[in-house]
């Protein structure tokens, strides 16, 4: 029997809106899944830190701040340092720009997921891409 997905639902930076991220925990607890929630104002130090602690398969990183073109490549250069990149890393939030979207995803992100997103989609998601121990291929922007 395998043990539960592990994830962490993190806030990063100056953004103090979480009602969507605690909806996104709460979701993935009903579907059987470990949830750390991390809190607000983290720095992408301090995610990657509860990241490697807490030996989760998921990191769900919210964001509504408009500064995920910054924050992201922070937290994928962290993950690449600290040998992390079997960790499965899905941003969400407001990051609606097309171009940005595709940049994101170029970095290996695998998606993003939206206020809209219908939780059953995320959750079905992880379900299908968690599959410990597989490295994901980041690539750091620039």
């Amino acid at each position: 029997m395998r043990r539960p997905i592990r994830v962490l639902i993190a806030k990063s930076g100056l953004d103090g809106h979480d009602r969507g991220a605690k909806v996104v925990a709460r979701a993935l607890t009903d579907a059987g899944m470990e949830v750390i929630y991390s809190g607000l104002f983290l720095t992408p130090e301090d995610i990657v830190d509860i990241a490697m602690q807490e030996d989760v398969d998921v990191l769900g990183i919210s964001i509504l701040s408009g500064a995920h073109m910054t924050i992201i490549p922070k937290i994928l250069k962290l993950l690449k340092e600290n040998d992390l990149e079997d960790i499965l890393m899905i941003p969400g939030g407001v990051i609606v720009q097309k171009d940005e979207i595709d940049e994101i995803l170029s970095w290996g992100i695998p998606a993003i997921f939206g206020p809209d997103t219908p939780l059953q989609t995320i959750v079905d998601f992880i379900e299908e891409n968690v599959d410990c121990g597989v490295v994901t291929e980041y690539r750091l922007p620039g």
